[in-house]
């Protein structure tokens, strides 16, 4: 593994870097409050690039890597992890799945209107009787007897970027009695009639991350925008998963990251007992085990970066790789971010400074795309060979 980025992964930092701090920093605490979705800065990202870094130039990319793409997400989920929320879904779960399992078709469809910014793209898997358990989806998409599309009758939850998401990635059971091997992958467009959106989730942190359930009923989707073949889907939704993961990773370096710094600055200059609470010994002892989280964290993470661009031409799994890099600095950023509104006292637990906002974003890392206990039973389940 090379420690030295390259200049292209070096410049999309660099540009995710300036944006995040002019464009999105001053505006963080607003959007938490408002909990408004950041259009506007959603396209400006999509004009940068940052929607669809690792997809080619040809389909409205920045043709980049994963690293660059780690990278970019820290840095914009260091100034508000709800633009980084909407930022991995577009790269990860939506463009991604459809770049490796799609038609060239609808690469140039589907792909290039969401990774140039134009549109915003979704991840439907989730229902609300099944989180973990996807196997057990209640949706069905049946094929119409010409043979010309399905009829999809489903509910979605917690669908990020939902309310204004113009298509998604939709999961239905084609074949229930298949189980997991009669899952299905379609590309639903939301402006078709049969689609609609519930409210969106008042939610604990990543508030300017809109969120919604999403209901289609008697869809009709053209066999043309199935995703892959059928009873494909559940492979590809968990194929689409450890990429995602990789970009959660990063997300949750990124909130470390502004927690870590706003601890380390507020210790410089808060003063008690005539001095700066940097200088006495058990604040010094948080911020070096902050300190230390935080690069582990960051290295697990780009080494599964770094995993999955090779396993583009070994063609190895990187299900290890992702689950370790989410489950480690999930679980730092909750860590670090808890410490830092310690460190800052009362203040930490005021509004007035953005520590508990950093708090309130982690903790969601440690849930989407896996919850912690997943990724720990994936980890053990590929170590020990046994289910």
């Amino acid at each position: 593994m090379n420690f030295d980025f390259t200049e292209e992964q070096q410049m999309i930092q660099a540009a995710a870097r300036d944006f995040a701090l002019n464009e999105i920093a001053p505006v963080a605490a607003k959007f938490d409050e408002s909990g408004e979705f950041p259009l506007e800065n959603i396209r400006k990202m999509g004009e940068l690039g940052l929607m669809g870094i690792e997809v080619p130039e040809s389909y409205g990319g920045s043709g980049l890597d994963t690293i660059g793409y780690v990278l970019a997400m820290i840095e914009i989920s260091a100034a508000d992890a709800a633009h980084g929320t909407i930022m991995s879904v577009n790269n990860s779960l939506f463009c991604n799945g459809i770049l490796k399992y799609g038609s060239e078709e609808q690469k140039r469809k589907f792909v290039h209107a969401i990774a140039s910014g134009e549109h915003i793209g979704a991840y439907a898997l989730t229902e609300p009787q099944s989180g973990s358990d996807a196997s057990t989806m209640k949706s069905r998409a049946v094929l119409a007897d010409d043979g010309s599309h399905y009829v999809i009758n489903a509910r979605k939850s917690w669908i990020t970027s939902g309310p204004h998401a113009r298509y998604l990635v939709l999961f239905a059971s084609t074949n229930p009695e298949a189980g997991a091997r009669g899952i299905t992958a379609f590309l639903i467009d939301t402006e078709q009639e049969g689609f609609s959106r519930g409210k969106t989730e008042p939610k604990l942190g990543i508030r300017a991350s809109a969120t919604c359930e999403v209901e289609l009923a008697d869809y009709r989707c053209p066999v043309e925008h199935r995703l892959g073949d059928e009873g494909q889907g559940f492979k590809i939704a968990m194929s689409v998963l450890d990429a995602g993961r990789i970009g959660i990773a990063a997300q949750a370096v990124g909130i470390a990251q502004a927690a870590y710094d706003a601890s380390l600055s507020y210790a410089r200059d808060r003063k008690a007992f005539g001095r700066e609470i940097g200088s006495f010994q058990m604040i010094q002892q948080k911020l070096a085990d902050m300190k230390t989280r935080l690069e582990a964290a960051r290295l697990l993470t780009l080494r599964a970066a770094w995993a999955k661009k090779q396993a583009e031409t070994t063609g190895a799994r990187i299900t290890v790789d992702g689950s370790m890099a989410k489950l480690f600095a999930s679980e730092a950023a909750m860590w670090i971010s808890h410490q830092a509104v310690q460190l800052h006292g009362g203040m930490g637990y005021s509004k007035e400074m953005p520590v508990e906002r950093y708090f309130r974003d982690a903790k969601i890392t440690e849930i989407y795309e896996g919850t912690s206990e997943i990724q720990r039973m994936v980890i053990a389940r590929a170590e020990t060979g046994l289910r």
